[in-house]
């Protein structure tokens, strides 16, 4: 067997020579003494039946039970591979110095530069990382998911076509679990072609497989009711949804014969939903927004509930009735607008003209009227809930505004005084006792307690129980004069229901007033005045 040798003998490792007696350096300092030493090597026969095994291993794809280095295998190969000695003839070792052999101390950095390219490369065990992003969002659990899958083969069962919209109903209060009153604008969703037939395969594609399953609630709606288009919901997104509710809440069927009151319901429920949910105010209802609010327990509770009065938030008829009542008494011209002069008469002249100004100049809110001066009927929804509901944070934040004359964010002794003056004056034209700023400013820090004396922020308005009393000291002289007076009646209504909010009690009282008028007046007149035929609530 011939074998060309053309390398750098310099560099062989002459640790894979096994030869024990002789030095390492002294090897490698005689270039010619370790070619003639690996040539008398290579005419062994058992190395050379090596060679031919291990070039017929690696063409046949076998392991050659070779280490990737010379210095971790050293021992394991001085039993397989020949030497170049007899057997039992070789040397003794040298004696070895106090600080080790060369060849134990030694350290190699690397592998050696005549290994073979023969040698087995062992790859690093790659980690498998899970799936964590999943267009759709996260699967269903398997089990979750066999279980809507018999349900709703079930429902679908013997509609092969599909089920059409009237029928769907089931679908969205057993399977998806939303108020039933979703169930037109769900079946759109799905039905993008407008067929009016929605098939098993159809609602399995979108709420099983497109991840509509696995999403809570607040998303499911929101999903539900936005445009393709937007990351938003606005007002018009909840018209369908209002609408079916009308049509179908036993609560609610004495309006069927009444479309026009029917309209202002569901219009007066938006209001107020966007008013205490929509922060920014930009009427884009956004899902974070959705999420913090209370409006999805109370879609679920006017579901489940068949008296719409006990659904105090935004869905109590009372509360609307009480809301249009006190428009229609300020429009007196009937054309859906109110003037400076038609506010000004609200709560029996309670505000403040320089209030009202205030109001008028848009400074809490841009009216959405287009009419220059005038208050739209959605205006005045904001207004009402802001002056009856002090204490709820859009309604202090409203008031904030107005009271804040130059928007630096602080209410300063000079902003109050302005507003109190005109307090102080009508309380000496009624013949009442006027009490000083300086002694009404000492109370109110007292009630506020700000962290700063010299001035209030509407952080400390929100932490404080009796902002909303503040602001009645400034512009609001009938509930400034109960305030003092600590009317008992109100004191013990708000002992017996401490749940409800002060818009609560005062829609309460409200709707009892005006059902007696009503009652009155029509025991005498056979019909209110302020209704026209088409626009009699019916009780």
């Amino acid at each position: 067997m011939d074998v060309d040798f053309n390398g750098d003998v310099a560099s062989l490792d002459t640790e894979l020579l096994l030869l024990p007696d002789f030095s390492p350096l002294a090897i490698k300092t005689n270039a010619y003494l370790v070619e003639k030493l690996f040539d008398e090597w290579l005419s062994v026969p058992d190395t050379i039946t090596l060679v031919k095994t291990l070039v017929s291993n690696a063409k046949g794809g076998c392991s050659l039970g070779v280490s990737g280095t010379s210095s971790s295998s050293s021992a394991a190969t001085s039993n397989s591979l020949p030497s170049i000695f007899p057997a039992g003839n070789a040397p003794p070792l040298s004696p070895r110095s106090s600080s080790g052999s060369p060849r134990t101390v030694k350290q190699r950095a690397g592998p050696s530069n005549l290994g073979s390219p023969l040698k087995l490369v062992i790859e690093p065990v790659k980690e498998l990382i899970p799936q964590f992003y999943f267009q759709n969002g996260i699967p269903p659990p398997n089990e979750l998911k066999e279980r809507c899958l018999f349900r709703t083969n079930q429902i679908f069962y013997g509609h092969i076509d599909g089920i059409p919209m009237h029928e769907f109903k089931l679908l969205t209060k057993e399977i998806c679990k939303i108020p039933s009153f979703f169930s037109t604008s769900l079946f759109r969703k799905i039905d993008v072609s407008g067929t009016g037939i929605l098939t098993r395969d159809a609602f399995v594609d979108y709420w099983i497989n497109g991840g509509m399953l696995t999403k809570d609630i607040a998303t499911q709606i929101f999903s539900i009711l936005k445009q393709p288009d937007l990351k938003y919901l606005t007002q018009a997104d909840f018209k369908p949804v209002l609408r079916e509710l009308l049509a179908t809440h036993p609560g609610l069927e004495f309006l069927h014969g009444t479309p026009e009151f029917q309209e202002r319901y569901a219009e007066t429920v938006t209001y107020r939903m966007f008013y205490y949910i929509n922060r920014s105010g930009n009427g884009r209802l956004n899902l974070r927004e959705l999420k913090r609010s209370d409006l999805i327990s109370a879609l679920q509770h006017a579901d489940e509930e068949e008296d719409i009065n006990k659904v105090l938030r935004y869905f109590s008829y009372e509360h609307f009735y009480v809301i249009y009542c006190k428009f229609w008494e300020l429009d007196t011209d009937h054309d859906f607008l109110i003037d400076k002069e038609n506010l000004i008469r609200y709560g029996n002249h309670a505000l403040t003209y320089r209030i009202v100004d205030r109001i008028f100049s848009q400074v809490p809110r841009k009216f959405t009227s287009k009419v220059e001066g005038k208050m739209g009927y959605e205006d005045f929804v904001y207004f009402i809930l802001a002056e009856e509901d002090k204490p709820s944070g859009p309604s202090l934040e409203y008031w904030f505004k107005c009271i804040d004359l130059d928007g630096n964010g602080i209410l300063t002794r000079n902003e109050m005084q302005f507003f109190y003056e005109e307090q102080l004056h009508r309380m000496e034209c009624m013949a009442q006792e006027p009490i000083l700023f300086e002694d009404i400013l000492c109370q109110m820090i007292d009630m506020i307690n700000p962290e700063n004396e010299n001035f209030i922020t509407l952080h400390d308005l929100k932490g404080s129980k009796l902002s909303g009393s503040v602001f009645n000291i400034l512009f609001n002289l009938n509930k400034f004069m109960a305030f003092e007076t600590r009317d008992p009646f109100l004191i013990r209504q708000e002992r017996e229901n401490p749940n409800m909010t002060e818009w609560d009690r005062f829609a309460h009282r409200e709707y009892i007033r005006l059902s007696m008028e009503e009652d009155a007046e029509d025991a005498s007149n056979g019909s209110p005045d302020m209704w026209d035929e088409s626009l009699e609530a019916p009780f």
